[in-house]
């Protein structure tokens, strides 16, 4: 693979983000509704007290992860995505570790998400890395899936 980097959310890249991740959902769930994802309208606001990391090949935006801070050490992992065309390559985990390095280095002790229930590639995915699942509920779309990782 070529050279791939993961580097913090800059602002000239709000546009590309946004359509990247927007699409991840669309190819999912087949349509979205954009009222339900307005922190995509502006990401540099929206974090402003988090970490987002983007995914480069070289010139081109491949992926994207972010955590937001959670009281007592934890940081719950969001907006997890890698573009459809470079997928099964590495890029979610080289997010990941990265999320997981910058999490080490605030001090964080415990990283936690959810994810859809159907989601099986997803949810291998994060079992995989190390991530337990801790439980399962109803979700306004669904049945949703917890994790968490133990990082200290």
């Amino acid at each position: 693979m070529s050279k791939l980097s993961v580097k913090a959310f800059q602002t000239e890249n709000q546009v590309a983000v946004k359509e990247l991740i927007l699409a991840g959902m669309v190819e999912y769930w087949g349509e979205i509704d954009s009222s339900l994802n307005p922190d995509l309208n502006d990401i540099a606001t929206s974090y402003k007290d988090a970490v987002f990391l983007v995914a480069w090949l070289e010139d081109e935006i491949v992926g994207t992860g972010a955590f937001i801070l959670e009281p007592n050490g934890t940081a719950q992992i969001v907006r997890m995505s890698v573009a459809s065309h470079q997928r099964r390559k590495g890029i979610a985990n080289k997010i990941l570790e990265q999320l997981v390095i910058e999490a080490k280095n605030l001090g964080l002790q415990k990283l936690i998400l959810e994810t859809n229930s159907t989601w099986t590639g997803a949810i291998n995915f994060y079992k995989n890395f190390g991530f337990r699942i801790t439980h399962e509920e109803q979700g306004d779309f669904g049945s949703e899936t917890f994790f968490a990782l133990d990082i200290s």
